[in-house]
C-alpha cells in the first residue's frame, strides 16, 4: 500500500515535470526568432494599391518579410501604419518572382503592432495576371 502510494507520487511529479518542459520549450521557440504567417492578400491584375489589415491580430513584431506565391509581382514601395497613428515607409522595387520572398525589414522602433499596411505593386504584362502576397512577422 505504501509503495503504491510512493509510486503514484512520483509518477504525479514525473508528468508535471515533462509538461512543464514542453511548455518553457514552446516558450522559447517563439522568442527564438521563428516566422509565423500574420495575413494574406490576393491582388489583380495591372498597376494598383491594396490594403492589408491587421483587424485584432495580437501578436507584435520587430521584423517582417513578404513571401509572393500564385504569380510574379512587381512591387514598388509599402508604407505600414502602426497602431499608435505612426507610418514606416519601405522602399521595395523588386520584382519577385512566384515564390520568391523580399529582404527582412525592421520595424522602427522595434517590437511594434501593426494595424495595416499599404502597398503599390504592378501585375500587368505577367501571363497569371494576378498573385498573392503574405506577410510572415518574427518578434
Amino acid at each position: 500500500m505504501r509503495l503504491t502510494k510512493v509510486l503514484s507520487g512520483t509518477m504525479m511529479v514525473a508528468i508535471f515535470a515533462l509538461a512543464t518542459s514542453f511548455t518553457t520549450n514552446n516558450a522559447a521557440k517563439k522568442e527564438a526568432g521563428d516566422w509565423f504567417f500574420l495575413e494574406d492578400k490576393k491582388v489583380g491584375f495591372g498597376v494598383d494599391h491594396d490594403v492589408i489589415h491587421f483587424g485584432n491580430w495580437k501578436d507584435d513584431v520587430r521584423q517582417i518579410k513578404l513571401k509572393v506565391t500564385d504569380g510574379p509581382l512587381k512591387m514598388y514601395r509599402m508604407k505600414i501604419h502602426f497602431d499608435n497613428g505612426t507610418t514606416q515607409e519601405v522602399e521595395l522595387r523588386n520584382r519577385f518572382a512566384q515564390g520568391s520572398e523580399s529582404r527582412v525589414i525592421d520595424m522602427d522602433g522595434g517590437l511594434r503592432h501593426l494595424e495595416k499596411i499599404e502597398f503599390w505593386y504592378e501585375t500587368k504584362g505577367f501571363v497569371r495576371g494576378r498573385s498573392r502576397v503574405a506577410v510572415w512577422g518574427r518578434n
